[in-house]
């Protein structure tokens, strides 16, 4: 739902989690929804400020990895709303993993030892470290399901020069040494996460949120080599809580499933441990910002001014 309209608006898109407005073809606005998606599927209860939470959380991680790498972000007008440069993206995630765990661990599971063209050791266990980060691309749909792709097939396929692929990698795995740095400062393991980048004006920009628990997987560090030798699952700060729930209650977004009904107990629940990953790893405490859609307006075109003279 196209819930604004901005001066020298010329784009609108909404996503499953968010509301994106283009402007003078130039920059973008970026409006973080209360809604959860599991599965390439939107949940049907949004999550209380959730859309504040990820988007704070990715500014704060923006601003600490902008020496590493340029990102598209210019500025923050109200607590879910981001504002910056429009990217030509390109069309692949760069998924960045240390552990083995999650989707990782479910293809290893099946007999499977190769990922996005990379071999995976024998005799690995779940949540095991790999000897360094790997990189499984994924495609960036447009709908439906995000696919595995191998680097050999992103470049065949003309997804992504290989020059600016090489870039790539180089990015995304600082960003990681960097995320695993911040996190570990935390008491926290950075296990994977996943990166979008765009082009403008010829440079590589890093796009959308980085390090926050709809794109990323944290472990506690506390007991995590305990958990490891005993086969117990990991203590984790992730969205991972919300795929098992569903996964346990038979749905992973295949056709025919229904998603499980979420009652307020369980929604509290996620909204809960979403103020938690932002509170450990900002150091700040969460204070919602309460503003009326026409006061987020007027603090966006307030922003949008001085760009669009």
């Amino acid at each position: 739902m196209n819930l604004y309209q901005f001066p020298q608006q010329t784009g609108y898109y909404s996503g499953k989690v968010r509301d994106v407005y283009t402007i003078d073809n130039r920059y973008i606005i970026m409006v973080a929804s209360n809604r959860i998606s599991a599965f390439d599927v939107i949940l049907p209860e949004p999550i209380p400020d959730k859309g504040q939470l990820l988007n704070q959380l990715s500014a704060y991680m923006l601003q600490e990895t902008q020496s590493i790498c340029p990102n598209w972000l210019l500025s923050i007008p109200a607590a879910n709303v981001s504002f910056g440069i429009k990217c030509v993206p390109f069309k692949i995630e760069m998924v960045v993993r240390g552990n083995l765990t999650g989707h990782a661990w479910r293809t290893y599971q099946s007999g499977k030892r190769v990922l996005c063209g990379v071999t995976l050791p024998e005799s690995l266990r779940e949540n095991d470290f790999f000897n360094s980060p790997i990189i499984t691309p994924s495609t960036k749909a447009d709908a439906g399901h995000d696919e595995d792709i191998s680097r050999e097939e992103i470049i065949a396929q003309n997804l992504v020069s290989e020059n600016d692929y090489a870039q790539l990698e180089q990015y995304a795995l600082a960003l990681f040494e960097k995320g695993k740095e911040m996190a570990a400062k935390r008491g926290l393991i950075l296990a994977d996460t996943k990166y979008e980048f765009g082009k403008y004006d010829g440079r590589i920009l890093l796009m959308d949120e980085i390090h926050t628990p709809d794109s990323s997987r944290y472990f506690y560090a506390e007991n995590f080599e305990e958990n490891l030798k005993l086969g117990k699952k990991q203590t984790q700060l992730s969205k991972e809580f919300v795929r098992e729930w569903l996964i346990a209650n038979n749905f992973m977004g295949q056709k025919g499933q229904v998603v499980p009904h979420m009652d307020e107990e369980w929604i509290s629940s996620i909204r809960s441990r979403y103020i938690k990953l932002y509170e450990v790893m900002t150091g700040k405490q969460f204070i919602p910002e309460r503003l009326s859609e026409e006061e987020t307006k007027a603090k966006i075109i307030t922003i949008l001014e001085p760009y669009l003279k």
